[in-house]
């Protein structure tokens, strides 16, 4: 299907909408369906056609989506078709998708042109591009990838330099491989970029993800060395490799970074920490309430763009997916997830191209625990119990928006008026009312804070006299962390048991009873975004003038 996006998809129809409109359409189909061709693939195909480099540009990397790991040549060619237009836009674009489609294959043709056109052209997100392809044709092949990191890490273009950043991170990514740690630690302190000293410190959280516990350790002195972009990627590199972990360690560092002198190092550990404390509540992690206000006191504070860009970001890392994700690039078992992989390695190039942050989106993880029977669907009556505190586990907060307030402007009362006011004579009778109404108004008030503070007691003393449990049920199908997942059982004696012990993610059912009829849970269509169609679509902003 071609929904939800199908509104603002290209209809064939000349002038039908705006370029913009329609190229970021496409980029939401590929991120919808990556690594899932079919139809959307030929669709998007199609659309590579327009002439249009907005639409190009949304239309190639959803091509390179859908189309991921594939190894198809012909779809290939036909984007390096675009990259040889020499248009940056599109260009770059193209590039990326190409490396997305032949993903992982070393495809050596592939990569000599790739090379052979960055020192042809002049335009820098062509070469940038190009470089994260590279990396991307690279990814999971160790050894076999190291001539094309030399070749890369000798040119003398700093661009292509930094793509051996990153392709040593989807090479060697999740190996802890010391030759690979040692090298980049190398260029980190010893290159003449910046931008290549960043791309290297990110890249220690790719290869060591596997080893979260060793990622502060060895970025502590990078963290506070005196290059601003290198505290930014020691930054990133915690959250990358630490992700969902709430470790303790990583949150020290961050915490000093959070209040960094240069905007775009606090930028980075706004993201950073977010991705670190993500399905956390304060329960489970203290901390989580004081960043939260860090952000909320980001977001309000004037200036400071780049930290309040980071704030932004990080407010929507901690309640992606309605907090039902998390972020990892590992699965549970230890196994590399490319997709997440890919996501997370794109999702820093918006330094330069910020439709790029999207990518994250890519490496984001249900965390539930969903029954399902035979025929594949949800049985009502089968219940896990979590041995933990509710709280321990519970949707963390939603962050409070702050409204601020309409002052209410109090009529002006001329001088005049007041002593006039002040010199008429008030009657006996008059101040005698006045008298027994101010004690009868005082006498109620009175009444009434006692009546309060009664409610108050009472209120508190229930509290006392309802501990809360140390167990929960949980019913199918239920949001169970990754955290929780070891405090989870299997309650015996019921109509469904699983066909593993391990409960975790989809878990298959035996029926105990299958002649009896069984309940299953309705699921109902999630609501989407569109104008006019979504009864929960957010108040659009209010008026404004942008000024420049």
């Amino acid at each position: 299907t071609l929904n939800p996006p199908q509104p603002y998809l290209p209809s064939g129809n000349a002038g039908s909408g705006s370029p913009y409109q329609e190229g970021g359409a496409l980029y939401a189909l590929g991120l919808i369906h990556a690594c899932d061709g079919g139809e959307q693939a030929s669709f998007l195909m199609e659309s590579l056609k327009s002439k249009n480099e907005i639409v190009q540009h949304g239309a190639s990397l959803g091509l390179g989506l859908t189309t991921m790991a594939t190894g198809d040549k012909d779809i290939f060619d036909m984007l390096f078709e675009i990259v040889v237009t020499d248009n940056a836009v599109s260009g770059e674009a193209a590039s990326i998708a190409a490396g997305l489609t032949m993903l992982g294959t070393g495809y050596e043709d592939g990569v000599e042109n790739l090379l052979g056109y960055a020192h042809d052209t002049k335009h820098e997100k062509i070469i940038r591009g190009i470089a994260m392809a590279i990396a991307l044709i690279q990814f999971g092949r160790e050894e076999a990838a190291d001539p094309v990191i030399d070749e890369l890490g000798n040119d003398k273009d700093a661009i292509l330099r930094y793509g051996a950043m990153y392709t040593i991170a989807l090479a060697y990514v999740g190996t802890a491989n010391n030759k690979a740690v040692r090298k980049l630690l190398h260029v980190a302190v010893s290159d003449v970029s910046d931008d290549v000293r960043r791309a290297a410190t990110t890249a220690l959280g790719f290869v060591l993800c596997n080893e979260p516990t060793k990622v502060p350790t060895i970025v502590s002195l990078l963290a506070e060395g005196f290059n601003p972009h290198v505290r930014y990627g020691a930054a990133m590199a915690v959250g990358i490799a630490c992700a969902g972990s709430g470790m303790k360690e990583a949150l020290d560092l961050l915490e000093a970074l959070l209040d960094d002198p240069e905007e775009f190092v606090r930028q980075a550990a706004f993201i950073a920490t977010a991705m670190v404390l993500i399905q956390h509540n304060k329960k489970k992690e203290p901390r989580v309430e004081s960043f939260r206000k860090k952000i909320d006191e980001a977001l309000w504070a004037k200036g400071d763009t780049m930290a309040k860009f980071g704030a932004i970001i990080s407010a929507g890392i901690l309640d992606a997916g309605g907090r039902n994700v998390t972020i990892s690039l590992l699965s549970q078992h230890g196994h590399k997830k490319m997709t997440a992989i890919v996501g997370m390695a794109l999702f820093p190039q918006f330094w330069y191209w910020h439709p790029l942050i999207h990518f994250l989106c890519l490496s984001f993880t249900p965390t539930a625990v969903i029954g399902l029977n035979k025929d594949l669907k949800m049985p009502k009556n089968w219940t896990v119990k979590s041995n933990a505190p509710p709280s321990m586990f519970s949707y963390p907060e939603p962050r409070q928006e702050k409204k601020e307030e309409k002052k209410v402007l109090k009529t002006a009362t001329l001088s005049v008026a007041k002593k006039k006011k002040a010199d008429k004579p008030k009657k006996d009778g008059d101040m005698d009312v006045e008298g027994k109404a101010k004690k009868e108004e005082a006498k109620k008030e009175g009444e009434k804070m006692e009546v309060e503070e009664g409610k108050e007691e009472a209120g508190k003393t229930e509290e006392k006299e309802k501990p809360e449990p140390n167990f929960e049920i949980l019913e199918n199908p239920s949001r169970v962390t990754w955290a929780q997942q070891e405090y989870i059982e299997n309650i015996v004696d019921q109509r469904y048991k699983p066909a593993k012990e391990t409960i975790t993610g989809i878990v298959m059912l035996i029926d105990n009873t299958p002649q009896e009829k069984e309940d299953f849970v309705v699921a109902k269509a999630p609501k989407i975004g569109v104008p006019g169609v979504s009864e929960d679509e957010p108040d659009p902003p209010e008026p404004f003038e942008f000024l420049r």
